[in-house]
């Protein structure tokens, strides 16, 4: 699909992602973010002011990974890249989840140098949920 085939309103769906604890203890090894949060269910057992989260949950950048792969598999076919992607958390994700990132196209714009996609990004889990949202920037090469 080329840039001028493109229109807003139109929808790009991810790949659907189902952490477990293994992928998240990865994510602490690879990042090193060894916060109780996401590996000792005894420390997530307490609450966190008015918050219980009932265990470990998934640390909220894997949401961030999953709109990236999303963005990079769709782009990367049109030769066209990721300039900008802002995220922001709104529910956690917990291993068993199945999360679901998806993108629609809010402004299209031509340049001198360049063309330009806006995205509004979101993920969903399998109750579909709204576990993050966010804004994503894409530039399609001349």
């Amino acid at each position: 699909m080329s840039f001028e085939q493109l229109s807003i309103g139109q929808e790009i769906v991810g790949t659907p992602f189902s952490p477990t604890r293994e992928t998240i203890r990865d994510f602490c090894e690879a990042s090193l973010d060894f916060n109780p949060l996401h590996l000792d269910d005894d420390y997530m057992k307490g609450d966190f002011g008015k918050t219980n989260f009932g265990g470990i949950i998934m640390h909220g950048m894997n949401n961030f990974g999953v709109i990236t792969k999303m963005l990079t598999d769709w782009l990367h076919e049109q030769n066209a890249v990721q300039r900008r992607l802002e995220t922001r958390w709104k529910s956690p994700v917990k291993p068993g989840d199945t999360i679901t990132p998806r993108g629609r196209i809010t402004s299209l714009k031509k340049t001198s140098n360049s063309r330009w996609a806006c995205l509004d990004v979101e993920v969903r889990n399998q109750r579909n949920e709204v576990v993050a949202v966010g804004e994503a920037m894409a530039e399609f090469p001349n």
